[in-house]
């Protein structure tokens, strides 16, 4: 796995790394691909709100904000705001298909407390 971690605008410390999987990275080409934009990053981060207090998001990425931290995880360029990077330090991101559903599924191991539905937590 390879993870390279840059910031913009930052302060040159040590930066939380976020990985994907590399099942989680051949899906996010593929979905950069057929968006016909395979130059574009993942933006990964963190909101508030859901029934534990902050919920994940991902959404594309054309462009970096001051402060952000450009992570290359399997030859996907990921994108976190400092804040969200603080939540989200250790955690990998996986890809699953089974019965039960399909989709990204994020391993925190700053989780304290999350919701049924795996889409809320708190730390």
């Amino acid at each position: 796995m390879t993870v390279t971690v840059n910031t913009v605008g930052g302060t040159g410390t040590p930066a939380p790394t976020i990985t994907l999987t590399p099942v989680a990275a051949t899906k996010v080409r593929e979905l950069l691909a057929g968006r016909g934009t395979p130059g574009t990053g993942l933006r990964v981060g963190v909101r508030g709100g859901g029934c534990s207090g902050n919920s994940y998001f991902m959404e594309f990425c054309d462009a970096e904000s001051p402060g952000d931290l450009v992570i290359d995880s399997n030859d996907v360029r990921l994108v976190v705001d400092a804040r969200s990077a603080m939540l989200l330090g250790g955690t990998e991101v996986d890809y699953v298909e089974g019965l039960m559903g399909t989709g990204f599924k994020f391993n925190n191991p700053n989780v304290r407390h999350a919701c049924a539905c795996g889409e809320s937590f708190s730390v």
